[in-house]
C-alpha cells in the first residue's frame, strides 16, 4: 500500500511539474514542501531537469529564470537546499548536497550607484558541481565555481573559487585542506 501511494504521488508530482516544462525522469522521489520553478529571463526560458534515482527533500527550493538547472543520477539534496540557476547550474551523478545549503549562480551589479541595486542587471554566473561530490550543511556555493569530481565540502563552507578533484575543504571562504587517499 505505500508504494502505491509513493508511485501516486510521484505521477501527480511529475505530471504536475511536466505541465509546467520540467523533466522529472523515472525513479525520482519529491517529498512534499519541494517548490520547482521556472521564469524568463534576458529572453530565455529557464529549465531544470531531473534525473533518474534522484530524491529532493522537504523544502528544496529550485529556480531557474533564464537558465538552465541539471541534477544528474542518483543525486540527493536534503531539507531546505535552495539553487537559485539564473546563470545555470550543474550538479553531477551519485552527489550528495546535505540541509540548509544555497546555491547561487548569479550576483547584482553595483556600478551605478545612481541607479537602485534591484534595479541594476545581474551577472550571471554558472555553478558546477562534479559527480561523487559531499557536500556538508549550510554550505553557500557561490556563481562561477567549479567544484571537481570526488570533492568534500565541510558543513558551513563558503565557496568562492573553484575546488580541484578529490579535495577536502572547508572554512569562510574555503580552502583545501587535503586530498581524498592521501
Amino acid at each position: 500500500m505505500l508504494n502505491y501511494l509513493r508511485k501516486m504521488l510521484y505521477l501527480t508530482l511529475s505530471l504536475f511539474y511536466r505541465i509546467k516544462g520540467i523533466a522529472i525522469k523515472k525513479n525520482v522521489i519529491i517529498n512534499l514542501g519541494t517548490k520547482l520553478s521556472l521564469g524568463f529571463a534576458n529572453g530565455n526560458k529557464g529549465s531544470i531537469s531531473v534525473a533518474e534515482k534522484c530524491e529532493l527533500a522537504k523544502g528544496v527550493v529550485i529556480k531557474s529564470y533564464g537558465g538552465k538547472v541539471a541534477i544528474d543520477y542518483n543525486t540527493f539534496l536534503g531539507e531546505y537546499v535552495c539553487i537559485y540557476g539564473h546563470g545555470g547550474v550543474e550538479i553531477g551523478k551519485n552527489t550528495l548536497i546535505a540541509m540548509h545549503t544555497c546555491i547561487v549562480s548569479s550576483n547584482h551589479t553595483i556600478q551605478n550607484k545612481d541607479t537602485l541595486i534591484r534595479s541594476q542587471g545581474d551577472i550571471l554566473l554558472p555553478v558546477r558541481i562534479g559527480d561523487d561530490v559531499w557536500i556538508g550543511a549550510g554550505c553557500r556555493i557561490l556563481g562561477g565555481v567549479t567544484i571537481g569530481d570526488g570533492c568534500v565540502v565541510g558543513a558551513g563552507t563558503v565557496v568562492t573559487k573553484d575546488l580541484p578533484p578529490y579535495s577536502i575543504s572547508v572554512g569562510v571562504p574555503s580552502k583545501v585542506i587535503k586530498y581524498r587517499n592521501d
